[in-house]
């Protein structure tokens, strides 16, 4: 059920209402300010202990050019690009062609193949740490592009074909009928009908997938061991120092680090938003 929307006879509680969404809004936003208030300090400032007045000076560029000279974030930050992108779009390929097999044809086992992607979704990828980690290795891929990328794939083509089929699922059978009384191959249906009309489910899977992907930091450290191959999450790490840290520097490295996942939503807000409603109102 969905909740009741509060009427407007009631002001009272509809102004509590407003304030409890400001107040948690306020809580969960409270590291991100921290963050972004720590990226403004100097060292001294840091080391002074003012973690929440407002800096004594401004040092923003100093410490991100900090980031740049002092640290391979740049490295770390092409790193996670290389891993992220063929992952995201090899996971869409993948969950398209799966989603529409499973929601446009019946075949036998196709509910408990079905049934194996969504119940593999309620598995914790925690548990796969050392049999993942042991086949990589046995297979020569550790420490590689290649073991992440495969990975990425492998665990998040669950979620996508559940969320493509059902998206697929969704669509007029009239579509399908006219596409087969003209002749049109499986292929063809994919290619030039479903893969048009999902491409708002297709952009809002896209953000999602990236934003998995890329803030992934488990299995960053599980896969990968030399900095040549470790994306930004566990490069991150590796700037804090064994006695002391520049928390400045690695806050302003955290909002560079941010900037991929923040600019792909806002690029993509649109289709985001109509992809996550598409089907949602019949007619």
């Amino acid at each position: 059920m969905y909740p009741r929307q509060i009427p407007e006879t009631r002001p009272v509680a509809r102004l509590a209402y407003a304030a409890c969404v400001w107040i948690v809004l306020a809580v969960w936003l409270l590291p991100v300010f921290a963050i972004m208030l720590t990226a403004l300090r100097t060292l001294e400032d840091v080391m002074a202990g003012n973690y929440w007045g407002w800096p004594d000076r401004i040092n923003l560029w100093g410490n991100l050019v900090a980031v740049f000279t002092q640290t391979d974030m740049l490295r770390y930050f092409l790193n996670s690009l290389i891993i992220t992108l063929p992952s995201t779009a090899l996971v869409l390929i993948l969950s398209t062609m799966t989603g529409y097999v499973l929601a446009r044809h019946r075949f036998p086992g196709a509910t408990l193949l079905f049934a194996t992607f969504i119940a593999g979704n309620f598995m914790p990828q925690q548990v796969f740490m050392i049999p993942v980690r042991d086949l990589m290795v046995s297979l020569g891929l550790y420490d590689t592009f290649g073991a992440l990328i495969i990975f990425h794939v492998a665990f998040q083509t669950g979620f996508a074909t559940l969320f493509m089929r059902n998206f697929i699922a969704a669509l007029p059978n009239e579509l399908f009928q006219a596409a087969r009384a003209e002749g049109a191959s499986p292929g063809q249906v994919l290619v030039q009908i479903v893969v048009p009309l999902v491409r708002p489910a297709l952009a809002a899977l896209s953000i999602l997938l990236f934003t998995f992907i890329w803030n992934d930091y488990f299995w960053a450290i599980v896969l990968t061991q030399t900095d040549a191959v470790k994306p930004v999450t566990a490069g991150l790490a590796n700037l804090r120092g064994e006695w002391a840290s520049s928390w400045n520097v690695i806050s302003a490295a955290t909002l560079f680090v941010a900037i991929p996942p923040v600019v792909m939503f806002f690029l993509m807000q649109r289709h985001f938003v109509a992809g996550l409603t598409m089907g949602a109102v019949k007619g």
